[in-house]
């Protein structure tokens, strides 16, 4: 047997089939069960898009109310996650929180050990419904306050982003950039997160051990720990006119700018970056802080200028989220939340036509080196 076509990184490696979604780049576009990302975030609801990704078709209003309503009634969450919330270090980040609570759901789930398509259904509906809640309350029982519900009479969104920043009203505008920012998270393809919850999958494992090892690898700061570097470094910037010397010295240090290029845009922007710059400007004129989208700007030139790298979602998401009273150590727990749909279709994808993730190795290491003799040898303390 040959060593094959070593790709470091599975770069470029069709590893599987989906119907899920597409990164096109040659088109810019973002396909998703058929449609463009970005004309859905232009005219959908995040619930509109995660009822696409999750069963296929865009609902009409019936279906929509229906699938609201089945994520209302699946919202309850056992106490003892709360309770097994508190119990953590303080220090804990919120990303490891919110992956112990995900390990910690799984026995409460009545359908748990239930094989099939139905079963999995109401275990990703559970999912979408409690995951808002692990976010928020994990940082309120880090903050020392008690566990709140969503309100029922507001919409998916505007519960979520109340929970996050304790506004019971948050205003329209609010509400809309959320919304995109939750679709633009929605799904993409097959990142490592992902493609960690497809290979759990793919041993039939059930949803939450794949959501668990999917919220171990977005945590990392090349995947969705990314956008909260992004929003350090402009805290750390501050104000226009800085950005370029900050860069420079860290380019000449050689470390790595957080919020740009992207293994699949490699030559141009990342089509949702795009998107959240336009939301960006949409809340920062209102708000008095065009200042923080200058200084976005400064950056995005002189990384451009200097290596021809372009922003990816994290560099523009940073600052909608701040912009939007979102804590910046929640910033990849509202990633993962938003991504649930995309995971929970992806785990459901995989269950349906199934085959085991194993692939090979090239072996870089010795050959030939024999044990030596037994004789005389005593490993006895």
């Amino acid at each position: 047997m040959t060593d094959g076509d070593y790709r470091p990184g599975l770069e470029g490696v069709i590893a599987l089939e989906t119907a899920i979604s597409l990164l096109d780049p040659e088109q810019e576009a973002i396909v998703i069960r058929g449609y463009d990302l970005i004309e859905l975030a232009r005219s959908c609801s995040y619930l509109e898009v995660a009822r696409l990704i999750l069963d296929g078709e865009l609902p009409g209003p019936e279906e929509l109310h229906h699938f609201a309503g089945e994520l209302r009634q699946a919202a309850a969450v056992p106490p003892a996650i709360w309770r097994i919330m508190g119990e953590l270090p303080a220090g804990t980040h919120p990303m490891n929180t919110l992956r112990t609570a995900l390990s910690a759901l799984a026995p409460f789930d009545p359908d748990l050990d239930q094989a099939g398509p139905e079963a999995e259904r109401r275990m990703a509906i559970r999912l979408l419904a409690r995951i808002p809640q692990l976010v928020a309350n994990g940082w309120r029982i880090r903050q020392g306050h008690e566990p709140v519900a969503p309100d029922p009479d507001q919409a998916y969104s505007a519960a979520f982003l109340s929970l996050i920043t304790g506004d019971p009203h948050p205003p329209e505008p609010a509400v809309r950039a959320f919304d995109r920012l939750l679709i633009a998270y929605a799904e993409h393809e097959m990142p490592n997160s992902t493609f960690t919850a497809r290979v759990i999958a793919s041993t039939r494992a059930d949803i939450y051990g794949a959501f668990t090892g999917a919220a171990a690898s977005l945590k990392g700061t090349l995947h969705g720990g990314a956008n909260e570097a992004v929003m350090y470094m402009l805290e750390a910037v501050g104000e226009p006119g800085r950005f370029e010397a900050y860069l420079l010295d860290k380019l000449a240090r050689k470390e790595r700018v957080m919020g740009f290029g992207h293994r699949v845009y490699r030559n141009r922007p990342d089509p949702r970056a795009l998107l959240m710059k336009e939301t960006l400007k949409e809340l920062a004129g209102p708000l008095g802080r065009m200042d923080l989208v200058a200084l976005c700007e400064e950056g995005e030139r002189v990384m451009a200028r200097e290596k021809g790298l372009y922003p990816n979602l994290d560099y523009y998401a940073a600052p909608v989220y701040h912009l939007l009273g979102v804590p910046t150590p929640l910033f990849t727990p509202l990633f993962f939340a938003a991504r649930s749909v995309g995971l929970a279709a992806h785990v459901l994808e995989q269950h349906a036509a199934n085959r085991l993730f194993r692939p090979r190795v090239r072996y870089t290491g010795p050959r030939g080196k024999h044990p030596p003799s037994r004789s005389g040898r005593d490993d006895r303390a």
